[in-house]
């Protein structure tokens, strides 16, 4: 047994708290009764109708593309680019899966795309604490009292943006780079971008390498894989409230 709002957000209907709103305005029914109770729980035998329309919940499914940069990390857009989801076969585009959470549009690596809505809000929301790791090209030479700089945080917009790791790996004087890895467990809009930018260091390629456990090692830039069984499990025993 599921939550009512939780079933019609893994059916994609919508977001769990756009779902909670809609079974609120009475517009969810179960077996012929209308529900405007949350957390009403239902079963895969019962029979889920919202505005007037059947619902079918969808076997979840979970894959790990290696984005290239040039696309959008949304499941359309209006204005017609291209996104995560072109690069899906049409079998898999039919199972309405949708990225977990956002990659820059000029950023590549490591993106989720599933239609399990439980698993993608455990993994986007800060306080389940899930790391994602980066590989980060920026212009110039980045000296130690920067690193300490990013380690510590700066304060951009009223707002703090603290990585959990950055490590140094490479100063290439000869073409005046740097390269950096950096760990996010939050990841707010351009954060990378945002604090380089602080430090006066154009960002040149971003890379996301890692998300939590899983790596983008045998994925070609491009293409996707289906997760299995016990990498799906691991992502649900991970992502808890770290005490």
């Amino acid at each position: 047994m599921e939550r009512l709002q939780k079933v019609l957000a893994n059916a994609n209907i919508a977001s769990r708290r756009k779902s909670e709103e809609m079974i609120l305005e009475g517009r969810v029914s179960v077996n012929g009764e209308i529900i405007k109770t949350l957390g009403y729980k239902v079963s895969k035998n019962d029979n889920i109708v919202v505005d007037g329309q059947s619902i079918n919940q969808a076997q979840k499914v979970y894959y790990l593309m290696n984005k290239p940069t040039g696309c959008l990390s949304t499941a359309k857009d209006d204005k017609g680019r291209k996104t995560v989801i072109d690069f899906l076969d049409q079998e898999d585009k039919d199972k309405r899966v949708y990225p977990v959470g956002r990659l820059d549009f000029d950023s590549a690596g490591l993106i989720l795309l599933t239609n399990d809505g439980d698993l993608t809000y455990r993994l986007t929301h800060p306080k389940y604490e899930v790391e994602k790791e980066y590989l980060v090209r920026v212009k110039g030479i980045v000296i130690r009292k920067e690193v300490v700089q990013l380690r510590k945080g700066l304060k951009i917009d009223q707002v703090l943006l603290k990585p959990k790791y950055v490590h140094l790996l490479e100063l290439d004087k000869v073409n005046q780079s740097s390269l950096l890895a950096i760990v996010l467990t939050e990841g707010r809009n351009r954060e990378i971008r945002r604090l380089f930018e602080a430090l006066n260091h154009e960002v040149k390629n971003l890379t996301r390498v890692r998300y939590d456990f899983l790596t983008i090692d045998g994925v070609e830039r491009g293409s996707y894989r289906e997760l299995k069984i016990h990498e799906i499990k691991q992502l649900y025993g991970h992502a808890q409230i770290k005490s």
